[in-house]
């Protein structure tokens, strides 16, 4: 008996394999260069392995749904721990989204470029390098918000603080759902295709026709967006 459930978990690693350079991938885009894309790989095979010894398909979940759960949540954790992120990039990530914030609060409309740049005291060009900067901080902790629940998976017990954690968790998406809805269309769409059809920044600059630099821009000022309307 244990020799088949090991022989079959073994099978559905090696047949998901292809899942974790599809995650790693994905992820790498909006890394630093400094992160090696086979680190991230070795990692996320770990999470992989992870997932094969903990399936418990009587939970009603699909391996290849609560694989990617672990793998991602492997390569997050392992980037995070890498503690590669300066403590400048995030002073100037909040200060980009408190300007949003003020903003949006004053005008009550979308902030435009130009108008952040200017609450920020700095050009164009400077603001959009701190968009570039900034968008792996915020990208970490969007992916927080994010990711899926493991333990609606069953893989979790339902004590009564797992399931407070559940209840908070699951006001936060809604919540991030609802604002997402009120985002500028193109942010709003260039977000739907990097999370949802998980491309990466070169396939959605091809369908919409910009840079791959300029998704990027859209990207990180869309989690900025989010984060000055959510800080309440």
């Amino acid at each position: 008996m244990y020799s088949s459930t090991r022989e079959r978990n073994q099978k559905l690693i090696e047949s998901h394999a292809y899942l974790v350079k599809k995650i790693a991938h994905h992820i790498k885009a909006r890394l630093p260069a400094s992160v090696q894309i086979d680190d991230l790989i070795q990692v996320g095979l770990m999470g992989l392995m992870d997932a094969g010894k903990h399936y418990d398909p009587s939970q009603g979940a699909q391996f290849d749904t609560y694989a990617t759960i672990r793998i991602r949540g492997a390569i997050l954790d392992e980037v995070r721990k890498a503690d590669w992120i300066p403590k400048s990039v995030h002073k100037r990530s909040r200060n980009l989204a408190q300007a949003i914030h003020q903003i949006e609060a004053k005008t009550g409309r979308d902030a435009k470029d130009n108008e952040v740049a200017q609450e920020l005291g700095v050009s164009l060009e400077e603001y959009y390098h701190i968009l570039a900067e900034s968008s792996s901080a915020r990208f970490l902790h969007l992916e927080d918000l994010e990711a899926d629940d493991i333990g609606s998976l069953g893989v979790l017990e339902d004590t009564q603080n797992n399931l407070l954690d559940k209840i908070i968790d699951e006001e936060k998406k809604a919540l991030l759902k609802q604002e997402i809805l009120k985002l500028p269309e193109r942010e709003r769409l260039v977000m739907s295709l990097y999370y949802n059809s998980e491309m990466n920044l070169k396939e959605i600059g091809r369908i919409l026709g910009i840079s791959e630099s300029r998704v990027s821009q859209l990207l990180s000022q869309a989690q900025h967006r989010l984060k000055s309307r959510l800080a309440a």
